[in-house]
């Protein structure tokens, strides 16, 4: 038998370095494409039959979203507490809102919620549209004492009564608090983040790693898909916190606060596993700091699995295939109309 010559065996050997070091060796990493069926890509926007969406709408209520004139120290926007520059989070365990007060549950991202079939971890407002005057009337955050203060504001700028006007043409009083959440909610329809994850749902193989496709594998045996499936690997159900095994902090009873019934004790909606990996901290009390934590919670707590650290590992890979790409030039803060005389001031009490 004749020997291979000495740079045969040379560039042999650094073919077989290249291939470990590009993962070669480990061939390709095979996905069921029934377990795709649970799951569906991002829609390019999140229409409403009771609220299409128009360009003059969606202008307006970009331009709501940004103005801290909607909150009674005219310092809170909606952007302050769902930064849409931070993936819609503020990075806190709980926000800070009027006089400094704090809220008791986790502001959640705002990208891609108009797809929820709830709002609010309790699930209290049925759309965008609804929770958009939540906060602005909410003591605790921006503290508008009355719908007719919000109102005194917005008519009190030319410019706003001017883009009312051609957000809600024929409507002889379209400067209303029901028209700025209709108008906040058509500009929220378009904020969606598609991903890596999207691309692969719609037929791109190569979209997600050899890795991902494992985290994905993985995911799906622990079970995480339960609740976590549909387009927003989340959003669509409620589940109690605690089902296999009792949660440690029940200081917040969540839905049960909204329909007083003992079985939503602790029950609260499933959070969109999209951008999770920039929207921490998590859960509802934003009291778990990283996404290794709350991914060996949920094995623990609503799985009954305790789950090895290299699983916890290969489920992030794939948790961090949902981060999507924020519409930069869509969410630019806007310039804001300019107050007048008649436009009321900030109140500290």
């Amino acid at each position: 038998m004749k020997s291979r010559p000495v740079y045969a065996i040379f560039a042999l050997s650094i073919a077989l370095v290249a291939g470990v070091q590009l993962g070669h060796d480990h061939g390709s990493v095979a996905v069921d494409p029934s377990q795709l069926k649970l799951f569906k890509p991002l829609p390019t926007v999140i229409a409403s039959e009771t609220n299409p969406i128009t360009a003059a709408k969606a202008a307006l209520g970009r331009v709501l979203y940004f103005d801290p004139r909607l909150s009674r120290n005219q310092k809170i926007s909606c952007n302050t507490c769902h930064d849409l520059a931070k993936y819609g989070v503020d990075g806190q365990r709980v926000s800070d809102g009027f006089k400094g007060q704090k809220g008791t549950r986790n502001a959640p991202t705002v990208y891609n919620a108009a797809g929820h079939f709830a709002q609010f971890w309790d699930g209290r407002a049925r759309d965008v549209e609804e929770q958009a005057t939540g906060p602005v009337l909410n003591p605790v955050e921006m503290a508008m004492p009355s719908d007719g203060q919000v109102a005194a504001v917005l008519k009190s700028m030319p410019e706003y009564v001017e883009a009312f006007r051609k957000a809600f043409p024929g409507e002889d009083d379209p400067v209303t608090v029901a028209n700025m959440a209709l108008a906040i909610g058509a500009f929220e329809r378009e904020l969606v983040t598609p991903s890596r994850w999207d691309r692969f749902l719609n037929g791109d193989q190569d979209a997600l790693t050899n890795a991902e496709k494992a985290g994905f594998n993985k995911f799906i045996e622990a079970g995480c898909q339960t609740c976590h499936a549909g387009t927003y690997l989340g959003g669509e159900v409620y589940q109690r916190l605690g089902t296999a095994k009792a949660y440690p902090d029940s200081a917040d009873v969540g839905r049960q606060q909204v329909t007083k019934q003992e079985s939503d004790h602790l029950v609260f909606k499933v959070p969109s596993l999209r951008n999770v990996e920039r929207t921490a901290p998590y859960f509802h009390n934003g009291k778990v700091e990283s996404l290794r934590e709350a991914v060996t919670e949920m094995g623990e707590y609503q799985l009954g699995r305790q789950l090895r650290s290299d699983e916890v590992d290969s489920i992030i890979v794939f948790l961090r295939a949902l981060t999507g790409e924020i519409p930069a030039e869509y969410v630019k803060p806007p310039v804001l109309p300019k107050s007048t005389a008649k436009t009321p001031g900030p109140s500290t009490t």
